[in-house]
Order: C-alpha cells, then structure tokens, then sequence
C-alpha cells in the first residue's frame, strides 16, 4: 500500500509541476504580449508626430541667431505699472528691461529669458505659433495685428 501511495504522490507532484510550468509559461506570454502592444502604441505615436512634422516642414530645430535679431526687443517703461509678467521667468518687467515681442502672437518676454528658447524652438513658449511669422512648410510669412505700447523699439 505504501508503494501505491507513493506512486500517486509521485503523480501528483509531477501533475502540480506540470501546471506551475505551464502558468509560468502563460504569465511570460502575458507580459510578452503586453510589452508589444505598449511598444506598438508608442512607436505609433511617435510614427505619427514625426510623419506630421515631417507633412507641415514643421520646427527640427530653433531659429537662427540671424533670424532672432529680427524680432522686435523693446525697453520696458520705466512709467508703466509691473503687472505684465514674463512667461518664462514668471517675474513682473520691470522699468529699464529689454523685451522681445513676438510678432505673430504679441506676447512679450525677457530677451534673456526667451532667447535661448527660441534658439532651441521657433515657437512662442505659450501659445506655440512660429515666432518669427514663417507658416511651416510654405516660406511665407503671417503677421498678427499687434498693438503694443512701447517707449524704444530696437
């Protein structure tokens, strides 16, 4: 009788490491599908954004420090209240501070503190239209129609 039970702990042992080997087996088939399928998503994602820009002649690189020269920088007013913030530095202008106006949007920043935004991303930080008025793609140029009260325009 002994033997008999022992024959059938035996089987039992061998059915218990056959399931935990095939559960195993499924766990890895699991997550192997899973790792797909985010890997999938992500390169469809970033498939998409790069053919788009790649459609649009979008922004690869910053502006030239030619073509950031000529966007308009102004000297804020020493009479004006502080309440205009830069975007960037999240500081008030204040009397004396060079800025530069973005042309297409009117938003307004330390020069100091755009600049090398612009140098790295032609677009405004807040809004993300071109800086300098090019349309993507097409060479030519948009202006928005900008009022801006300034003492000195360089």
């Amino acid at each position: 009788m002994t033997v008999r039970l022992l024959s059938v702990a035996a089987q039992v042992t061998a059915a218990a490491a056959a399931v935990s080997a095939a559960m195993l087996l499924a766990g890895v088939g699991v997550l192997v599908v899973l790792h797909v399928c985010t890997v999938g998503k992500a390169f469809r994602r970033w498939s998409t954004a790069t053919s788009a820009r790649d459609r649009s002649g979008g922004p690869s690189h910053g502006l030239s420090p030619d073509r950031l020269q000529r966007l308009p920088c102004y000297e804020f007013g020493a009479g004006r209240d502080g309440t205009l913030d830069c975007a960037v530095c999240l500081e008030s202008f204040r009397g004396g501070d060079r800025c530069r106006l973005l042309p297409t949007c009117g938003h307004s920043f330390h020069a100091q503190c755009v600049d090398p935004w612009l140098l790295t991303a032609p677009v405004c930080p807040i809004c993300r239209r071109r800086a300098d008025g090019r349309s993507p793609g097409t060479g030519r140029t948009h202006q928005a129609h900008v009022r801006f009260d300034v003492d000195r325009v360089s």
